[in-house]
């Protein structure tokens, strides 16, 4: 049995899928297993998939999307760890072996989030972990900053799902993915539906992966931004325990209408937030299951939430300690 089964999702991922494999090959620690979940690629990239018996291609006739593709390559997973890596996301090579030192360090962990420097300026932090505002806005702490010391230990909201490590059983406990998500958001309602259930993220600075980010999809582009906007309203129905509810569903309608508003792309927002709020008698039978199981305190969850706004604002690197 593999230490690890990393999943790759690829969709017309082109070169980046190359360098992604190959930086897997370089890893320290070999004794994982991956599996690249092919969305129908139309492009050629399968072709840089080496010929190792521990690459496992499964195809897809169709693209279920990020969230379902991520469930497909982690079904029937008897490693204890479970890692999803974006194709466009290039561990360095001790990355791997990081995050199991890190897991064997903090047992208590539930999850694991690696630190990510843009591809094209290793200067730039390109996300340390994942916060969640109470104005229901999740943020890539410390998004498009200088690297400075970091910590080697910290405690994000959540780990950001170009590169993070969640042990199987957690995965298995909560359902996985919600493959109603598509792409966007998922990793944060993985990481909240974990959180109350008492698990805990642990960011491992240490674990360094190159993100180019928006390779597939494109940053900023309309299908973002509509995926963003529904998925939001999705988490914080889903998730938010008792009175928390009636605090961050109303300031992330507020905060809805204000990037409306200020967004050049507004039509991509309201018809987010138009198709959430269409859904929500089912959304709503999740949240009286998902809380119904809740064994998080409320006050644990607001601890782990962020209630500046001017963190959020700044996409200030979450500093929290384990």
């Amino acid at each position: 049995m593999a230490k690890a089964r990393i999943v790759v999702v690829n969709f017309n991922a082109g070169k980046n899928l190359s360098c992604c494999m190959e930086a897997l090959c370089a890893q320290t620690e070999q004794d994982f297993e991956v599996n690249i979940v092919d969305n129908a690629s139309k492009d050629d990239s399968l072709k840089y998939v080496p010929t190792d018996e521990r690459f496992e291609i499964i195809r897809s006739v169709m693209n279920i999307g990020f969230a379902a593709g991520c469930n497909l390559g982690a079904r029937n997973c008897e490693a204890p760890f479970l890692i999803f890596l974006n194709p466009d996301a290039f561990p360095d090579p001790r990355w791997l072996q990081e995050l199991l030192a890190a897991s064997q360090k903090y047992p208590a962990a539930a999850m694991f989030g690696s630190l990510q420097l843009s591809a094209t300026d290793n200067r730039i932090i390109d996300g340390a972990g994942d916060c969640y505002s109470c104005f229901g806005l999740p943020w890539r702490s410390g998004y498009g900053q200088s690297i400075t010391p970091l910590p080697a230990y910290t405690q994000p909201f959540s780990p950001c799902g170009a590169a993070a490590m969640v042990h199987t059983t957690w995965f298995e406990r909560v359902g996985g993915f919600d493959e109603t998500f598509f792409c966007y958001l998922e990793d944060v309602d993985l990481a909240f539906r974990i959180r109350l259930l008492g698990g805990r993220c642990l960011q491992v600075n240490s674990a360094i992966v190159h993100h180019v980010g928006g390779a597939t999809s494109g940053e900023g582009s309309h299908f973002v931004i509509y995926n963003s906007a529904r998925n939001r309203i999705w988490t914080a129905v889903k998730n938010a325990p008792s009175y928390l509810f009636f605090i961050i569903v109303p300031l992330l309608i507020a905060a809805s209408g204000y990037l409306y508003f200020r967004s050049p792309l507004g039509g991509a927002i309201r018809l987010g937030v138009r198709d959430a709020f269409a859904d929500l008698p089912r959304v709503w039978k999740q949240r009286a299951q998902i809380q119904r199981s809740r064994t998080a305190a409320t006050g644990e969850i607001a601890r782990a939430i962020s209630w500046s706004i001017t963190a959020l604002r700044k996409k200030t690197i979450s500093l929290r300690e384990w």
